[in-house]
């Protein structure tokens, strides 16, 4: 029999001193890290395309089973320049439910993101959107792996082959995970990973363009350096886009660690499988286990029809036991500037988008996690969800000014 666990909102003790983040840091053998930076100090290189930046580009690319990855300073730039490499322009068409970068790095290229609406049983664009929302101006899309779990690939590339589309993936969850028996990275004309501090593999900030096309990878590797192709020969249009050697020296050491990541994330989340299995309303995503994964998320939907509580009433009581649960790609692109402004009316055609960002909820993982800890964030949602009556009264005496939702979600 589980014991009742007490809940700060009600009972006014905390379950825990410190914050408990959903993204926070995955760290290697601290020892290794350490020789790679003192390595690199001795060498006097510190950026511009140095050995610990190939070596990582060379491991990525195994990893991915791609020939080339071309490492960047961050994923946005990543996304940026990949976008002009492909030669993108007018409109490109995107899922409204993913992190807002995906879509500035169009907007700010003066691209417009025609938004598509989502599978809501694996929250990845659906490709009939897709077909419904292509126009004369339509020169690409840009699918998203979200929560690791990939996108239709086949359904995607078949629409744009028969309709003249480039296609590239924003992978940023997706290191180490395959789709239909091949590793994430190779679908596509390209696909951009993200290593911020966040992600399953850190690099403190990074990320990379992997692609087996290797005219485009000539392209971003000179675009990625304002163009250089030789020490004083600039041939293209390019920017400061270079992954520094204490960067790469983090992925390294991430990279070494990656099994025993993926590890921790697979007993993090059959934990919380175990535990929260039976509550009525909520559900936690589920993994094709045949396929590989990093399980880096823990993702709940809360029905706001059947759960005791919604959504946004379980995110206040687990923050007041200093759980800071997030409310991931809330409330979609298509509901923040500057596309709220410009596209008014983009809801319409998003259902399912509209349905889904009010009910997900992620719940901290990784190596700062345990099973007990798990357990005990569990035994607040199970005790919140049977105390509903006094967590709404409560909640109510507070007012709308508690609300959580200023803060942008961990990207």
């Amino acid at each position: 029999m589980r014991r009742d666990q007490q809940i700060a909102l009600l009972d006014g003790v905390p379950a825990f001193a410190e914050h408990l983040h959903v993204g926070r840091p995955n760290i290697g053998d601290r020892a290794k890290f350490l020789a790679l930076v003192g390595d690199l100090l001795d060498r006097r290189w510190l950026t511009n395309d140095g050995p610990l930046v190939k070596e990582l580009e060379r491991r990525i690319a195994d990893l991915a089973d791609v020939k080339h990855c071309v490492a960047m300073c961050n994923a946005t730039v990543a996304l940026e320049i990949a976008i002009r490499a492909l030669e993108l322009r007018g409109e490109v068409i995107v899922p409204s439910y993913t992190f807002v970068a995906t879509a500035h790095a169009l907007q700010r290229q003066e691209i417009t993101p025609v938004f598509a609406d989502i599978d809501p049983r694996t929250h990845t664009i659906d490709p009939g959107a897709i077909e419904r929302l292509i126009t004369p101006r339509t020169t690409g899309v840009i699918g998203v792996h979200v929560w690791g779990r990939p996108c239709d690939t086949a359904a995607i590339e078949a629409i744009a082959d028969r309709r003249g589309l480039r296609v590239m993936y924003d992978a940023a969850h997706a290191l180490g995970c395959s789709h239909r028996g091949r590793m994430i990275g190779g679908f596509g004309a390209c696909e951009v990973f993200s290593f911020h501090a966040t992600k399953f593999l850190n690099s403190f900030e990074g990320g990379a363009v992997v692609t087996s096309d290797d005219a485009l990878a000539v392209k971003l590797r000179l675009m990625r350096n304002f163009g250089f192709a030789g020490y004083d020969r600039v041939i293209y249009l390019g920017t400061n886009g270079k992954m520094t050697e204490i960067c790469a020296a983090m992925g390294l050491t991430s990279l070494d660690a990656i099994d025993e990541l993926v590890g921790v994330n697979r007993r993090n989340y059959d934990a919380y499988r175990a535990e929260l299995w039976g509550l009525p309303g909520i559900s936690l995503i589920g993994y094709d286990h045949a396929e590989r994964h990093n399980y880096q998320y823990v993702v709940v939907e809360v029905d706001p029809d059947v759960a005791a509580l919604s959504r946004d009433e379980l995110v206040l009581v687990l923050h007041a036991d200093n759980v800071l649960a997030r409310k991931y790609f809330w409330p979609g692109c298509h509901r923040m500037e500057p596309y709220r402004s410009l596209q008014p009316n983009a809801g319409l055609l998003l259902p399912h988008t509209e349905r889904v960002a009010p009910r997900v909820l992620l719940l901290p993982t990784g190596q700062a996690i345990t099973p007990e800890i798990v357990g005990t964030v569990c035994g607040i949602i199970r005790s919140a969800l049977a105390r509903a009556a006094a967590v709404r009264q409560v909640l109510a005496e507070r007012g709308a000014s508690e609300r959580p939702g200023a803060a942008m979600p961990d990207p």
